[in-house]
């Protein structure tokens, strides 16, 4: 008889609990995957797995939360901390913190800062990247680093006319404070992901100028690959480890503009700049 599992997101507690039902093993692990990165997606400060019930039916399956624990650690940089029950040595190839019980991983982890995250949905529609632009200065300025405001401009703009002008699917737009930085995130239901060259292209190309311009002011940059589509994600740090650059744009510019974004897709490999 073939294995199944079943997975289940409780959040009506102080971090999200992500309960595994089942068995784990080669053919299962997919699923658990796919159901972990679709949480991961809505940026959460923190994911508790709950395994409790959950049978290891291969121990080389356990490997899957390694996988997304390393997918998910430039971003959305989420803490992944597991409840195992009595028995935490079965679980130790996961590679995660390891509590009895939820109740402990929640005390482990201290209280939620709600304030260091925002977020908004977006149809794409011309308008949206200004709108975008408006949450990034409020957020920079909450978090009082105005100094950042023009390169996430920058970066949501170009993430944001790419989904309207290729990927034409709703969006949602998050942000977090990352230590002393800002990350910036778009995701869409588009899964198709332009290649990076590193190097200057043609105007005509999809996918180059986009991405030649996010990775010039930010210090990291991806995607993450989801069943429905993809986040792209951007890291961005103070002034003091990357110059800043300025945006002006009073308005957006059209689809087959040069400075329209070219950004779509999924499976596009993180950059890191120091």
């Amino acid at each position: 008889m073939p294995s199944e599992v079943r997975h289940q997101v409780d959040g009506g507690q102080a971090y999200p609990v992500f309960r595994l039902t089942g068995v784990l093993d080669a053919a299962t692990a997919p699923s658990i995957r796919t159901g972990l990165l679709d949480l991961l997606a809505g940026q959460p400060e923190a994911v508790v797995v709950d395994v409790r019930q959950l049978t290891v039916g291969d121990p080389a399956a356990v490997g899957v939360l390694r996988e997304v624990a390393r997918d998910a650690a430039d971003w959305p940089g989420c803490h992944l901390l597991l409840a195992a029950g009595p028995d935490a040595a079965a679980w130790h190839d996961a590679g995660l913190p390891a509590w009895p019980v939820p109740e402990e991983a929640f005390a482990a982890l201290g209280a939620p800062e709600p304030r260091h995250f925002l977020r908004t949905a977006l149809e794409p529609v011309v308008g949206a990247a200004r709108r975008s632009r408006e949450l990034v200065t409020e957020a920079c300025g909450r978090w009082d680093l105005p100094e950042l405001a023009g390169p996430a401009c920058i970066v949501v703009t170009e993430m944001v006319n790419n989904v309207v002008a290729h990927a034409r699917t709703p969006m949602t737009v998050l942000l977090a404070l990352r230590g002393e930085g800002v990350a910036v995130a778009v995701r869409d239901r588009s899964t198709y992901v332009p290649r990076f060259a590193g190097s200057p292209v043609p105007v005509t190309s999809y996918g180059g100028r986009g991405l030649l311009l996010i990775d010039s002011v930010a210090q990291r940059w991806g995607s993450l690959l989801l069943g429905d589509g993809k986040v792209v994600w951007a890291v961005l740090d103070p002034p003091s480890n990357h110059p800043a650059t300025t945006l002006d744009r009073t308005e957006d510019p059209p689809s087959d503009h040069p400075a329209a974004s070219q950004v779509s897709g999924t499976g596009m490999a993180g950059q890191a700049r120091g």
